[in-house]
């Protein structure tokens, strides 16, 4: 089997119309991917509830999100990271307008704690 080495940097598209999610790798309880925003925001009035976690990481660019009930928008910036729980309802203020913002996505299904 050949390995193939690919980057999270580069054919990263930057005239979008909407969001590019690109599932990277995914098993039984997880999946990987690469999202790439260019002036993106959640729409109006709109909230993400997720049914599974999601740990996203900001490699280029920025963001900003805020949690429902939280007036504070956390802002984003390469290297940051942060864990989203299970149906926590949240949304993308906005991203980065002077280029794209491209984010890892880890979604996976919260343990029962058995290790």
């Amino acid at each position: 089997m050949s390995v193939k080495i690919a980057n999270l940097l580069t054919d990263v598209p930057v005239d979008a119309l909407e969001e590019v999610f690109e599932t990277l790798v995914e098993g039984n309880a997880f999946r990987l991917k690469r999202i790439v925003s260019n002036g993106h925001a959640t729409e109006a009035g709109a909230w993400y509830d997720q049914p599974e976690e999601e740990w996203v990481l900001v490699l280029v660019g920025g963001a900003g999100l805020r949690f429902e009930g939280d007036a504070e928008v956390h802002a984003l910036g390469p290297g940051d990271h942060l864990h989203i729980p299970t149906h926590r309802r949240h949304r993308v203020e906005w991203t980065a307008a002077d280029g794209p913002t491209v984010w890892l996505a880890v979604y996976f299904h919260p343990t029962d704690g058995v290790a």
